[in-house]
């Protein structure tokens, strides 16, 4: 079962969630001198990378921070890049101090792949940074997503709601331009992580919020598999809780 809190606004939303996986990282560090963390992008993480890179008692030089997704054929320049939205938001506040591992699907998106793979094999993820799409996907894994594959990432293809939800938030002028393909870290990879740490917001994530906790797990609902995670905690506001028959 998820565990969820519903927070009073984004602010108060993205304090919690930095706080919980910061604490993750700091216990990580104590045990094993070194954590493997998973940091997500879009709207949703606006916030909560905003206080995570405030966060006091970490020492980021011993963090190694790899990241959900990214568009296949994107330059870093471009304002939707993902590798450009980390450098900007997490890694400059930190002075690059963290390790950064990007997903790099400028050019041979099958060579990126390979070499993501064999980054992030037998490595021990302490905590994961998510949020949800509008259609429930969990990173790019759109519906129906792929449960299966033990393969930590896959070039996968966007569909019509994925894309237009980044042209909708402002990433891209046009629908067009959003790209068809992305490389996402899978779902068995994501479920590898010891924490998973949800941050979810807005009106229109409500339908896609109801379906990840209270619809059945099915792979038409992306999202709804980090119910059968043993430690998935989800922080959301009233907008996106809406839908919701639990309340807590």
């Amino acid at each position: 079962m998820i565990e969820m809190h519903v927070a009073a606004d984004k602010d108060v939303l993205g304090r919690q969630a930095a706080a919980l996986g910061a604490q993750a990282i700091r216990e990580a560090i104590a045990r094993d001198g070194t954590a493997s963390i998973i940091v997500a992008t879009g709207a949703s993480q606006f916030e909560m990378l905003a206080h995570l890179v405030e966060a006091e008692g970490i020492d980021w030089s011993k963090v190694t921070a790899f990241h959900l997704d990214e568009y296949v054929g994107l330059p870093e320049s471009h304002p939707a890049s993902f590798r450009r939205y980390l450098r900007e938001r997490f890694l400059a506040p930190l002075k690059n101090t963290p390790t950064f591992v990007p997903v790099d699907g400028e050019g041979d998106a099958a060579a990126a792949v390979k070499q993501l793979n064999r980054q992030i094999a037998g490595r021990r993820i302490c905590v994961c940074f998510a949020g949800i799409g509008e259609n429930c996907h969990l990173a790019f894994n759109d519906p129906p997503a792929d449960f299966e594959t033990g393969e930590p990432y896959l070039v996968v293809t966007l569909d019509d709601a994925c894309r237009q939800q980044q042209f909708g938030e402002g990433w891209f002028p046009s629908f067009d331009a959003v790209p068809q393909q992305a490389i996402s870290m899978s779902i068995r990879q994501i479920l590898k992580s010891e924490l998973i740490v949800l941050s979810v917001s807005d009106s229109r994530k409500a339908e896609a919020a109801k379906a990840a906790l209270e619809g059945p797990v099915s792979n038409l609902s992306p999202a709804s598999i980090l119910q059968t995670h043993p430690r998935t905690v989800l922080f959301i506001d009233p907008a996106a809780a809406a839908l919701l028959d639990r309340k807590s």
